[in-house]
């Protein structure tokens, strides 16, 4: 019995190990050796973890959002912090920060339209789209998002950096 428990605590000491050396050598890797980060994580993960979104048919490109803004076919939410909305948006986009974004979505019709003065989204709504500053958060609003059931979602990955800096030139 005593050869059984020393085994058991063998292989979860092992475990643990091996899980700690392989986050050390992604920081390691994703600081000390950006453009090889995108490829030893696909090699360590078989898919896409909580805020880590599919790019399949979730991202909505500069092109295409200034042409859902300009036929006003888009319910654009922006879940930068208030501080960041307020120093320069996208029009039209209406500020619910990542922090309050799975509350907001799960309330009433009437009190969403009371609360951020717009229209609510619907869950088979196909032009919903979340920005952020550069396509973190959003990656994240759309993982929780389709956890409530909007399937259909997207997300502007550029973010309000590439927005800017497109929209100067």
């Amino acid at each position: 019995m005593r050869s059984l428990g020393s085994s058991l605590l063998f292989i979860m000491l092992s475990y643990l190990l091996s899980r700690s050396l392989c986050q050390v050598v992604t920081e390691v890797n994703r600081r000390s050796y950006p453009t090889f980060g995108p490829a030893f994580r696909a090699f360590t993960t078989s898919s896409p973890q909580r805020g880590e979104a599919s790019d399949n048919g979730s991202v909505v490109t500069y092109s295409q959002l200034k042409s859902m803004l300009s036929n006003h076919d888009v319910q654009l939410f922006d879940v930068r912090n208030p501080d960041e909305y307020q120093a320069g948006r996208i029009s039209s986009a209406v500020n619910i920060p990542l922090g309050n974004l799975e509350e907001s979505l799960k309330l009433s019709p009437e009190h969403f339209q009371q609360k951020f003065n717009v229209t609510p989204p619907g869950k088979d709504d196909d032009n919903i789209v979340f920005h952020c500053r550069s396509g973190n958060r959003s990656a994240k609003a759309l993982d929780i998002a389709r956890h409530l059931g909007f399937n259909r979602v997207r997300h502007y990955k550029g973010g309000y950096s590439e927005w800017e800096e497109r929209e100067r030139q």
